[in-house]
């Protein structure tokens, strides 16, 4: 599901929001690990995004959510009571796809119990973008303000500018990982069917058997073992190298 770009009027907090993209993408480039990836998303919007204390990105599989990144423990432990109580500012902005911004006092209105905890840690703003990278993945970037007047409508606007490219770069990270993941399996498939076609050489010489022999003495073996075709190949050729089996 794609939202609509949004306008933010240029201004030095743009010039930010766009350093920290850029930034993001330096950091794509180099590191295929997700969870690096989400830290560094959780620093820049506590960077970019003015007053916000603490930072954190929730992500939601199947539709269960759960906090991938986050700036602090405190704010984690915020998310998950969210989490367990049902409902919070993270978890609208997941239901709802729009921009969530709300006080101390509104989120007393709306979700007392996440309140009452986020208030004793000290928060008294908040603020979440939805996120959304493809049909399998979607989740919010969460922004949490010491402030007790709540986050200006200039700072959500950020918030959503910055997340909607995040959304562009997901997406080709995501893409990048299934191609990367394709590679190995047909990378694996291919090393399991030369270490078989050795095996399969190495028991015609030794047995004086055709080729159909050969693999059904490997699948027997297979079979009776329970383990892989591959791993079974994998042993017989190392004791034949070995010099345990010989010629007969």
């Amino acid at each position: 599901m794609d939202r609509p770009e949004p306008t933010v009027t240029a201004s030095p907090l743009f010039d930010d929001v766009t350093g920290a993209l850029e930034a993001l993408t330096a950091v794509l480039e180099e590191e295929d690990d997700f969870r690096i990836l989400l830290r560094h998303v959780c620093l820049q919007v506590r960077h970019a995004v003015p007053g916000v204390g603490e930072a954190s990105v929730t992500l939601v599989t199947g539709e269960v959510p759960h906090t991938a990144s986050a700036t602090s423990g405190v704010v984690s432990d915020l998310d998950g009571d969210q989490y367990r109580l049902g409902d919070g500012p993270c978890l609208e902005a997941v239901r709802s796809g729009k921009i969530v911004r709300t006080s101390i006092a509104g989120a007393v209105e709306n979700w007392p119990d996440f309140a009452r905890g986020a208030k004793e840690a000290g928060f008294g703003s908040f603020l979440a973008a939805p996120l959304v990278a493809d049909a399998q993945f979607s989740g919010a970037v969460n922004c949490y303000g010491r402030q007790d007047d709540g986050f200006e409508e200039i700072e959500g606007r950020l918030l959503e500018l910055y997340t909607a490219a995040l959304e562009a770069i997901l997406r080709v990270y995501h893409r990048y990982l299934r191609a990367r993941e394709t590679t190995e399996h047909l990378r694996t498939a291919l090393t399991s069917r030369a270490v078989i076609d050795q095996a399969k050489g190495m028991l015609m010489a030794i047995r004086q058997i055709d080729a159909d022999d050969a693999f059904a003495l490997l699948v027997e073996q297979s079979q009776r073992e329970n383990t892989k075709l591959r791993e079974v190949a994998e042993r017989f050729v190392e004791r034949v190298v070995s010099g345990h089996v010989v010629p007969r």
